[in-house]
């Protein structure tokens, strides 16, 4: 079986590895930058999704899919779409519904950011913005009865903007279960890296 792990928007690949270094179970986890995945394309949810979709169908084997924030949305986005794929399913910090309020003022957040501050991601300035504006009407609420694997649903302790929507996750998701990271708030994989891996690590040995 394949681990996919995928990081949050302004994370790279490199956001995980003190989470995957503390994993004592016998997993080999992939783990890519969200930009390599688009390859030039426009800087859209949909192209990043589709380029997302694409690398996940060239694996013949099943697949156990770990998200953070935007990379929690993608995964949510293909299980819901290829539920026979999929394995198990790890949502940390992640919405079904994109809150649009936060969106906003994310995007007011980006324009006054200076453009060094985004040169680590792989990503512009304005590829940010393009992008949160391209997720604004995504809605996976009436679809949540389509995956069928199991599912653990974390979040921050000190993450409030996301903590409504893992409750949420975890009780519209057929075989979920929820668990709070203490000491962590959104980036959970930077801020508590030991205590994902222990919760991950239990996740994987039941499934």
């Amino acid at each position: 079986m394949q681990y996919v792990f995928i990081h949050g928007l302004g994370q790279d690949s490199l956001s995980w590895e003190n989470t995957i270094s503390r994993i004592t179970s016998p997993i080999s986890v992939v783990c890519s930058n969200l930009s390599e995945f688009l390859d030039n394309k426009e800087m859209t949810y949909m192209n990043l999704y589709h380029s997302f979709s694409e690398y996940c169908n060239r694996t013949s084997e099943p697949l156990n899919l770990c998200g953070l924030s935007l990379g929690g949305v993608l995964a949510l986005n293909y299980t819901i779409d290829y539920p026979a794929k999929v394995h198990s399913l790890v949502l940390i910090g992640t919405q079904y519904k994109m809150p649009k309020t936060l969106l906003r003022f994310q995007n007011i957040i980006f324009r006054f950011m200076p453009e060094s501050i985004f040169k680590n991601t792989g990503f512009k300035k304005n590829d940010f913005i393009q992008l949160t504006n391209s997720m604004s009407d995504l809605d996976f609420s009436g679809k949540l009865s389509n995956i069928t694997c199991p599912v653990l649903v974390m979040c921050g302790d000190k993450d409030n903007a996301n903590k409504k929507a893992a409750k949420n996750l975890a009780a519209n998701i057929l075989q979920a279960d929820i668990q709070f990271i203490e000491k962590a708030g959104h980036e959970v994989n930077v801020n508590n890296p030991k205590s994902l891996a222990e919760k991950l690590d239990k996740f994987y040995s039941a499934v």
